[in-house]
């Protein structure tokens, strides 16, 4: 990382953290460059670098400011009560109708569950698709059949390493994306009719896994901030002979929220005492705002209990396909279901991923994947305060590319997915978030495309709807 890089980042922490307020003058860049002993040139760099982030903005003849419209002046949505009773899953007709929305190239994706194309390095890619291609081994047609490519699982071996977390390599399988590695994990635990205990609001791909499988679910409300309620976990653990637990601890998809470290290990700790395995949704784990990576709730397993899911299609490849599962104590169980539906995940792609891993600058890649979603955040919670009544509540997620909205009780979310569409605005309706059909009144924003005329143009005429109720 580059010097104005790492000092930028550091600013951005005192502005997260609520050390630096909205409109909040930083130091001159004399002062700045004097006090951290870098030169103006590189100060100036950082503080251009902030700007684009959408974190702070300059004032002719004035300095710098924080941006007034940071995530801080916002009320947040609140907890819903948990249900008591497990739930029948039957949510894909109307998922299946709402996705449909997101494939016209012409409709703005506020819908849609992948940030924008335009984000990844998709050239270059290209070029380590091609070199992995030529020098394929035919043996590999064999040798790579699950648990996978070993070059790739080396690398993501690695990767987990770095942030201090030392797996097995036996324990990796590289699956056809992370989708495909939470079907294998639900199954490797459960039977037809088992309870599954699953966040509130869930994405929707947990629901129609569930549906699938003819499970139930138990809804756990999640915090916008902090997550699962353990509280409620813990109870229900109790009350239902509960198979398997399902969380995103990371940046949870449709909220956005993060459970704090001492939270993770919490969970942890209360699925060990009951022997109930956590399936761990962690897609997003790469696309924090922070300096340092938010560690898995895998990092505090000790029984190998966590069956821990990642992918590249969030960020990096979404087109590839390629996933992966440290699987723990289960990981033999799901090679083995691996290979009963779908052999392997594509040996091309996987060599390709793995190419890039080693050679193609992932780590620089991240960086500005990172600063393009928090300057993009920026720029929608602005557009919020714009053209949204005063009274909507926003979730304000630390990473990932996603933002949960409560708006005022009388606005019908599923009636203004309709309304919308009709002015060529895809949004996620909070009712497909959840088996029982609650958060009526709530949407789901993705802010993963560059911020443009034609977005905010789609903000303005989404808030103009959204009055009208």
């Amino acid at each position: 990382m580059k010097r104005y890089e790492q000092f930028a980042d550091d600013i951005a922490e005192l502005i997260r953290s609520g050390v630096l307020g909205p409109g909040q003058r930083l130091p001159s860049v004399r002062y700045a460059s004097q006090t951290h002993r870098i030169s103006p040139s590189t100060v100036f760099q950082a503080y251009y670098l902030l700007e684009r982030r959408g974190l702070i903005r300059a004032r002719p003849r004035s300095g710098y400011f924080v941006n007034a419209h940071t995530p801080r002046s916002f009320c947040e949505p609140q907890l819903e009560p948990a249900l008591s009773e497990s739930t029948e899953v039957d949510v894909s007709a109307l998922v299946f109708s709402i996705l449909e929305s997101i494939k016209d190239p012409g409709t703005v994706p506020f819908g849609s569950a992948f940030p924008s194309p335009q984000l990844f390095p998709l050239q270059r890619l290209s070029r380590s698709l091609a070199s992995a291609s030529r020098a394929m081994d035919p043996r590999m047609v064999v040798t790579d059949l699950s648990p996978g490519n070993p070059q790739l699982r080396r690398q993501i071996a690695l990767r987990y390493m770095v942030g201090g977390l030392m797996l097995p390599m036996e324990e990796l399988l590289i699956t056809n994306g992370a989708l495909e590695a939470l079907n294998l994990c639900v199954q490797a635990v459960t039977e037809p009719g088992d309870l599954v205990a699953i966040e509130a609001p869930a994405f929707y791909a947990c629901l129609q896994i569930l549906e699938r499988l003819k499970l139930k679910a138990v809804e756990i409300p999640v915090h916008p901030r902090e997550g699962m309620d353990l509280g409620a976990l813990a109870q229900t653990l109790e009350k239902h002979p509960i198979k398997a637990v399902w969380c995103m601890t990371n940046f949870q998809n449709p909220i956005g929220a993060s459970m704090p470290e001492a939270k993770k290990q919490a969970l942890v700790e209360l699925i060990t005492r009951h022997q109930v395995p956590l399936i761990e949704d962690d897609v997003y784990a790469e696309l924090y705002y922070a300096q340092q990576a938010p560690k898995p709730a895998k990092a505090f397993d000790t029984q190998g209990l966590v069956m821990h899911c990642g992918s590249f299609a969030k960020s990096l490849a979404p087109g590839y396909r390629v996933g992966w599962v440290a699987a723990g104590r289960f990981a033999r169980k799901v090679e083995r279901l691996k290979l009963m539906t779908s052999l392997c995940a594509s040996m091309p792609a996987q060599a390709a991923i793995a190419d890039y891993l080693q050679h193609g600058g992932y780590d620089r890649h991240l960086r500005k994947l990172r600063y393009a979603l928090e300057g993009q955040q920026a720029n929608m919670l602005a557009a919020i305060t714009r053209y949204f009544p005063a009274q909507t509540r926003v979730s304000q997620p630390s990473g990932g590319y996603f933002m949960w909205l409560e708006l005022p009780e009388r606005v019908d979310a599923l009636k203004l997915f309709q309304l919308a569409l009709a002015q060529g605005i895809s949004i996620a309706p909070g009712p497909i978030f959840s088996p029982s059909r609650r958060f009526d009144n709530c949407i789901r924003l993705n802010y993963g495309s560059p911020w443009g005329t034609s977005i905010e143009n789609a903000m303005e005429t989404l808030g103009r709807i959204i009055r009208s109720f």
